[in-house]
């Protein structure tokens, strides 16, 4: 049998469940008799039944007697304890699956392995491992979120020569398909996340009118409340101010306070405390500089263009890129002279 196909198959369903999954995995299944699939699913929204019970449960009723002579291909380990739903190990003896392949162990600390030991104490051949590194990627943000901390995004634009901005002025330095890009971004993160100069300066919209996506909960670092209630991003949405002043909620702002909006500590629990649970980071460089030098994010997309533009600004108003080491995941062409790089913190969390 091929399972590395089946295994890409449980990969492919396990996105579909997106942000629904809330702080949940994403994670998909499917059930294979005589190398074909009679049952697939996935986990579609958080509190709901498990990728497994609704690849289960989508077997037609002329395949039920194969289930006892199939294998079950799920890109998670198989949960053994009864949380908001039943154990998906109980399910997998209940109906005598013979035979189990895994992608990944869930981190979680109530399994981690327990659940492969039961199948395996009760008879279930299980194999592990298959496509791991893609299975583990779908569960990257869980595993910022089993520390109840939301997975951080960083998210900058720069020119061939670390130029990513320019004091007091809005300074686009890619195109329409970069845009199209950064708008997909956004509709995969909870929320997005900016400082006040770059409110005041930029004035965006942070939403994803260039993408066929939900729109994040706008996020604004305004520690004193200083900014022009008239701005753009209040209009409509969701919208989080973090501030030192007040807690509150009027209309579409909730106004969340903390003891120093420098704490990324104190506003990372905040932000997961109020179910937002993987931010995208759009700026501004104190932001990012600051996120970086304090460790606080898992990954970066880095927009870099061909185009040269310290020598065509005043000294004084160039904002360098800030510096940025990981792993480096892949490069994609975006447009022409512009890719987008993706880069790994190595030490997460």
């Amino acid at each position: 049998m091929n399972h590395k196909l089946y295994m890409q198959r449980c990969v492919d369903l396990a996105q579909k469940g997106g942000l629904e999954t809330k702080s949940n995995p994403m994670v998909g299944a499917v059930l294979v008799y005589n190398d074909k699939i009679i049952g697939e699913g996935w986990h579609t929204y958080y509190g709901g039944p498990h990728a497994e019970v609704n690849a289960i449960s989508s077997v037609k009723s002329e395949d039920q007697a194969l289930i006892v002579f199939s294998t079950l291909y799920v890109s998670l380990e198989p949960c053994c304890v009864h949380g908001k739903t039943p154990a998906c190990t109980s399910l997998i003896l209940e109906k005598k699956i013979p035979k189990v392949v895994i992608g990944s162990m869930d981190p979680d600390p109530r399994m981690q392995g327990k659940g492969i030991a039961l199948l395996r104490e009760q008879g279930v051949e299980v194999m592990e491992n298959v496509l791991q590194n893609e299975c583990d990627a779908l569960i990257s943000r869980f595993k910022a979120n089993l520390k109840k901390m939301p997975y951080i995004v960083l998210k900058w634009a720069v020119s061939f020569d670390q130029v990513m901005g320019q004091r007091q002025q809005r300074l686009i330095i890619t195109g329409e398909a970069a845009l199209w890009h950064t708008h997909k971004w956004r509709s995969e993160c909870h929320g997005i996340l900016i400082g006040k100069e770059t409110a005041r300066t930029d004035n965006p919209l942070l939403n994803t009118r260039y993408y066929p996506g939900p729109s994040p909960i706008k996020i604004v670092m305004d520690s004193q409340l200083e900014l022009d209630p008239q701005l753009r991003l209040f209009a409509d949405g969701q919208v989080v101010v973090v501030n030192e002043i007040k807690e509150e909620k009027h209309g579409n702002i909730h106004y969340i306070k903390v003891n120093s909006i420098h704490n990324w500590q104190e506003v990372m629990e905040i932000l997961y405390e109020n179910e937002i649970y993987s931010v995208l980071v759009e700026g501004g460089s104190k932001i990012l500089k600051s996120l970086i030098a304090g460790g606080w994010w898992n990954e970066a997309r880095i927009l870099r263009t061909q185009t040269l533009l310290k020598n065509q600004i005043e000294a004084s108003d160039v904002i360098m890129a800030p510096e940025i080491s990981g792993r480096l995941v892949k490069q994609v062409d975006v447009e022409p002279g512009c890719k987008a790089i993706y880069i790994e913190n190595k030490v997460q969390g």
